[in-house]
């Protein structure tokens, strides 16, 4: 019988690793062989996120906030700086706190990784294009962003925490990474976080009617959790300093959206149109070149097969 191959990392520290995107990292990494401290203040996050690695002995929790200085003594070779409120409702809600964990945050994770000669990968995200004038997105771009608008604090929170990182590796030589997440779905996001898909598929669920922004025209690229992570951890394997796109190429209006998330939910709501938030870009898709070339990644799974497997985990926390 083969030997289980040796795992990339001994020992890798997961900031925001209870939240939706962080735990399950916390979990392919645990997979694959690699220890895990997962470092949350359970702002966001939640602790059920990663209830099912308490009590094995790869997994540690550490209760943290980022945005004050922490130490890990435990040699580590990787640290993933996944920490940040995400979704609107909870950037708009803790506004300060957002900046300050992509400033602050952002400085005490590359210091750590300092410290211990690890690589670093910053989770960045489209939102760093803003209300983008080139489609698609290709990481040359610069993006066009409204750096006093309600969602500011979240995009210059990160195109901050990539000029840091940057800045890190320039000075200190510091093994970094960046990668700009597009939209990612799945199991684990909050029914009532603000997004898109959680919003209709709890609407949906529940026979109510998903209430689509705008005329519905606006498009996203939507990746399944799964091909997220498979990407960050190629890009983490990697030497690249990014940064680089990880998303799904393929896009889709948020009126089609809604009522594809209707037939697979076998559900009998309508749609509502309401307003459209201030900012909302109009388009969101990766040119993943850059990906398929330097990492051999690019997304596996349809959307009606994520947003199955999606609706599926939903059902069951419902009927728990």
């Amino acid at each position: 019988m083969a030997a289980a191959p040796s795992p990339r990392w001994e020992h890798a520290v997961v900031t925001g690793g209870a939240g939706f995107v962080g735990s399950h990292l916390c979990t392919a990494l645990i997979a694959e062989g690699t220890a895990v401290t997962c470092v949350d203040d359970f702002c966001t996050g939640t602790p059920e996120n990663v209830a099912q690695l308490a009590g094995r002995p790869e997994f540690s929790l550490l209760r943290a906030d980022v945005t004050e200085p922490f130490d890990i003594a435990r040699p580590t070779d990787l640290v993933l700086h996944f920490a940040s409120p995400a979704s609107p409702a909870d950037y708009l809600r803790l506004p300060l706190h957002t900046l300050e964990t992509g400033s602050l945050g952002t400085r005490n994770a590359l210091m750590l990784a300092r410290r211990h000669g690890a690589r670093f990968v910053l989770a960045s995200t489209s939102e760093a294009y803003g209300d983008p004038q080139q489609h698609p997105q290709s990481e040359s771009y610069w993006g066009n962003v409204n750096p006093v608008g309600p969602r500011s604090v979240y995009d210059e929170a990160k195109r901050f925490g990539e000029a840091l990182t940057t800045a890190e590796a320039g000075v200190h030589g510091t093994a970094t990474g960046i990668v700009r997440l597009f939209n990612t779905y799945g199991p684990r996001m909050r029914g009532y976080d603000g997004r898109a898909v959680p919003t209709f598929v709890r609407q949906a669920l529940a026979g109510e009617p998903l209430t689509v922004t705008g005329d519905g025209g606006q498009t996203r690229s939507l990746a399944y959790v799964d091909d997220t992570v498979r990407g960050i951890l190629a890009m983490a394997a990697s030497d690249l300093p990014g940064p680089v796109n990880i998303g799904n190429p393929d896009e889709i209006t948020m009126l089609d959206l809604a009522y594809k998330i209707i037939e697979l939910a076998g559900s009998d709501s309508t749609v509502r149109f309401i307003e459209r938030p201030a900012d909302d870009p109009a388009v969101r898709c990766p040119d993943i070149t850059l990906a398929r070339d330097k990492l051999q990644w690019e997304p596996q799974i349809s959307a009606d097969e994520g947003l199955a497997r999606t609706i599926g985990w939903y059902r069951g926390q419902k009927a728990g």
